[in-house]
């Protein structure tokens, strides 16, 4: 065998062995073993689902006009209806909004209101309340709203607003196990 063919294997051989070592050692010192979603989660914190939905009829919307302006709610509403999300009868607010959008949403749809964010292409204000029940999204409709945005705007969106990000007090709830094991 030739000098360089023996100096090649020393090399690979240096190699694969250096290798081994870095994967036993990421493996041992590795600080997120064992942690699950849930776990160090103060007693009465609210469990939040970050889930994105994959089908816009998972979410469930009530739409209020917080504007003068008359049927806003109705026609936001409907067009909400023809992208396919589940509506509930509009109502009018209580107070007048001045910005786009206010979405009022609980810890049982904090994804699911990531996703409506992306319909106002992120100029509206995200209301969380951790005591908020149910998976019903209120949005408060106002005085800078002038559409919805088109598919691609809402995908451009979605890539720009990012995944959600766990509110604060909250425990991200742990995923569903394998119905089928």
């Amino acid at each position: 065998m030739s000098f360089a063919r023996v100096r090649a294997l020393i090399v690979v051989g240096v190699l694969a062995v250096a290798a081994v070592v870095f994967v036993v050692v990421a493996l041992v010192k590795d600080t997120q073993g064992g942690t699950n979603a849930g776990d160090d989660c103060p007693a009465g914190a609210p469990m939040v689902d970050l889930t994105l939905p994959d089908d816009p009829a998972e979410v469930s919307v009530k739409i209020y006009n917080g504007t003068d302006k008359a049927g806003l709610a109705d026609s936001v509403t409907n067009e909400f209806k023809n992208r396919r999300f589940t509506t509930q009868k509009p109502a009018e607010s209580k107070t007048k909004y001045k910005g786009v959008a206010e979405i009022r949403y609980g810890p049982d749809s904090v994804g699911k209101a990531q996703l409506l964010r992306a319909y106002f292409l992120a100029q509206s204000k995200m209301s969380y309340s951790a005591k908020r029940k149910g998976q019903v999204i209120d949005i408060v409709v106002g005085n800078e709203f002038r559409q919805l945005a088109t598919t691609t705007e809402v995908n451009q969106s979605l890539v720009e607003v990012g995944e959600p990000t766990l509110p604060p007090g909250a425990c991200l709830k742990p995923a569903e196990k394998d119905k089928d094991s």
